[in-house]
C-alpha cells in the first residue's frame, strides 16, 4: 500500500534507518547552505570590524567624573550681591579664601573661607571695604592666597592682603564678629572711566592686566605701582581678557565681534578674528595650554550658543564649530589645562556641561551629561588645584555664586576604589612660586609656570615663595610719626647732656 508522507509509521522507519527529527534537518539544512556559499558568509563578516569602528566609545581618564548637589551645611549663605552687572564671573578664588562683590555703599567685597561655610550677618561679619563705587570685578594672586585686586567703578584698582586670622564665620558656621579691612596695601590709577576686569599674569609675579569702559588696557607692574604699557584702539567695551599659558600675549574679545591677539610687553596688536561668533551675545576666550588653540564661546546668527576652536596661526576660520543650545545666558569656559578637561558654565544656567579637549579634529569630546541643578547660577570660577581634596580624587572644584541661595562648592570628583594617590588623573599643577619678575619678564623672559606635584607624600613638591609685604599709606603715616618722636627724644637727650650735633 502507498504510505502518505505524515505517516507515524514511516516517520518511525526514518529515524531506524538514521533518519533526523524536524530541527535536526533544519540545522543541518542552514549549515548546508552556509557551506555551500562561503563567499557569502565572509561577505557578511567583513562589516563586523567597519561596525565596531563606526561605534567604538573614546576612553578617557575622566568618563566617569560627577558632581553631587553640595549639602545645606557646605553652603555660604545670606548675603545680598552687588546690583552692579557686567562681564564679569561674579565669585573669585584662591585656595583659602573666596570673594563676591556685596550690595552696599563703599564697594564692599565679601571674603569667606573655604572651610568655613555657613550663614554671613551683615554688621557682624568682617568684610573688605574701601572703594567709592561698586566692584566689579575681583582677582587672586596666583602666587599669594591672601593677595586679592578689586577692580571699581571709581576708576581705581586696589591691592589688599586678607589678615591671616580672617574668619567671617566661626566653626559652627554662624558669623563671627571682626574688624572690616578698610586699608588697601597699594591702588593704581591710570583708567579715565570704570574697571572691569582683573587678570594677574600667570608666570610673572606682581604682573596685573585690566580693562575698562575707557576703551583700553592696561598692563600694570603692582610692585613698582605703575602702568607697564596700555593698549587704546577697543572700538567698544572689552567682554573678556584672557593671558596665554606663558603670559607671553593675551587676547580680548569686544562687542564689534572681534577678537584681539596682541602681545604682553608692548600691548600691539599681533592677530585678529573680524567675526568670531555671528550673534550678539558676550563672548568669553580660553588659550588651550600649549596646543596653539583658542577657544571662543558665543553665539550664531540665530542666537544658537556655540563653541568654536581656532588656529592662532591661521585665524581666517574656526577649526571646529560645536553647536550647544538656545539660552540666553553668556557662556563661561573654565579649562583645566592640566587634566585638558573643560567645563562649560552658563550665566542664569543650572547645567555644567563636561568636555575633553584633544589636539585632533574634532578638538573637544563630550564626556558625560555634567551637573544639573534646578538652582541657576549668576558666576562661576575654578578652585586652583593645590586646595582640592586629592585624596578624596576631586579633580576640581567649581564656585558657584547665585542670586537667592549664596555660594555653592562643586566638588567634581573620578571614582576610584583605591585609597592610593591616583597619578594618573592628578598631573603636576602650578605651584605657588613665580617664574620670573615683572621686570625680567619686561626684559624679554619667556617660561612656563612653575610645577609641583600634588602628591601629600611628596609635600605638594614645591615650597610657596615668600609672601610680598607692602606697607598701606596710614602704616606708612603711622610709622613716620613714630620715627619723628623718637627723633625729638633722642635730640632732648643729646641736648640735656650738653652734646652738640
Amino acid at each position: 500500500r502507498t504510505t502518505r508522507p505524515n505517516d507515524d509509521s514511516n516517520n518511525k522507519n526514518s529515524k531506524k534507518d538514521g533518519g533526523d527529527d524536524d530541527a535536526t534537518a533544519t540545522t543541518r539544512q542552514g549549515q548546508n547552505k552556509v557551506k555551500s556559499h562561503p563567499s557569502t558568509y565572509s561577505h557578511r563578516h567583513s562589516y563586523i570590524p567597519l561596525l565596531f569602528n563606526m561605534f567604538k566609545l573614546r576612553t578617557s581618564k575622566y568618563r566617569h567624573v560627577f558632581c553631587d548637589q553640595p549639602k545645606q551645611e557646605q553652603l555660604h549663605t545670606d548675603f545680598r550681591l552687588s546690583t552692579s552687572t557686567g562681564e564679569q564671573q561674579y565669585v573669585k578664588a584662591s585656595t583659602k579664601y573666596w570673594a563676591t562683590a556685596l550690595a552696599g555703599g563703599g564697594g564692599p567685597v565679601l571674603v569667606g573661607r573655604h572651610d568655613r561655610p555657613g550663614r554671613f550677618e551683615n554688621g557682624t561679619s568682617q568684610i573688605v571695604q574701601g572703594h567709592t563705587g561698586s566692584v566689579l570685578d575681583m582677582e587672586f594672586s596666583p602666587f599669594d592666597d591672601s593677595m586679592m585686586a578689586t577692580a571699581s567703578e571709581d576708576t581705581t584698582i586696589k591691592i589688599w592682603s586678607i589678615p591671616e586670622d580672617w574668619e567671617p564665620t566661626d566653626e559652627s558656621g554662624m558669623a563671627k564678629q571682626g574688624d572690616d579691612l578698610k586699608d588697601s596695601m597699594l591702588d593704581l590709577e591710570g583708567h579715565a572711566k570704570k574697571v572691569q576686569l582683573l587678570r594677574y599674569h600667570p608666570t610673572a609675579s606682581n604682573t596685573l592686566l585690566s580693562c575698562s569702559a575707557d576703551l583700553s588696557i592696561k598692563v600694570w607692574d603692582v610692585e613698582a605701582s605703575e602702568c607697564v604699557n596700555t593698549y587704546r584702539d577697543l572700538p567698544d567695551l572689552a567682554q573678556d581678557i584672557i593671558w596665554d599659558v606663558r603670559g607671553d600675549n593675551f587676547a580680548a574679545s569686544c562687542k564689534d565681534k572681534a577678537i584681539r591677539l596682541m602681545d604682553g610687553r608692548t600691548c600691539s596688536e599681533t592677530g585678529k578674528i573680524e567675526t568670531a561668533h555671528g550673534g550678539s551675545k558676550s563672548m568669553k576666550l580660553q588659550y588651550m595650554g600649549e596646543s596653539g588653540k583658542l577657544l571662543s564661546t558665543g553665539a550664531s546668527k540665530q542666537s544658537g550658543r556655540e563653541i568654536k576652536v581656532w588656529d592662532l596661526k591661521n585665524l581666517s576660520k574656526p577649526l571646529h564649530t560645536e553647536a550647544v543650545d538656545t539660552a540666553s545666558g553668556a557662556l563661561i569656559p573654565l579649562y583645566d589645562q592640566d587634566t585638558a578637561v573643560l567645563y562649560l558654565c552658563g550665566k542664569g544656567d543650572g547645567i555644567i556641561r563636561i568636555y575633553e579637549f584633544e589636539d585632533k579634529d574634532p578638538f573637544i569630546h563630550k564626556l558625560n551629561d555634567g551637573f544639573r541643578s534646578t538652582t541657576p547660577g549668576k558666576g562661576y570660577c575654578m578652585t586652583p588645584k593645590r586646595g582640592l581634596d586629592i585624596m578624596g580624587c576631586e579633580t576640581a572644584r567649581i564656585m558657584k555664586i547665585t542670586n537667592t541661595s549664596g555660594l555653592h562648592p562643586l566638588q567634581f570628583i573620578v571614582p576610584r576604589k583605591s585609597d592610593a594617590f591616583q597619578d594618573d588623573i592628578f598631573p603636576d599643577c602650578p605651584a605657588p612660586v613665580p617664574a620670573h619678575s615683572c621686570a625680567e619678564w619686561i626684559g624679554g623672559s619667556t617660561k612656563l609656570p612653575v610645577t609641583m606635584s600634588l602628591d601629600p607624600k611628596n609635600n605638594g613638591g614645591a615650597k610657596a615663595a615668600p609672601k610680598k609685604t607692602f606697607m598701606t599709606v596710614p602704616q606708612l603715616k603711622k610709622e613716620c610719626d613714630e620715627l619723628k618722636k623718637r627723633v625729638e627724644y633722642l635730640e632732648g637727650k643729646l641736648k640735656d647732656s650738653g652734646i652738640s650735633y
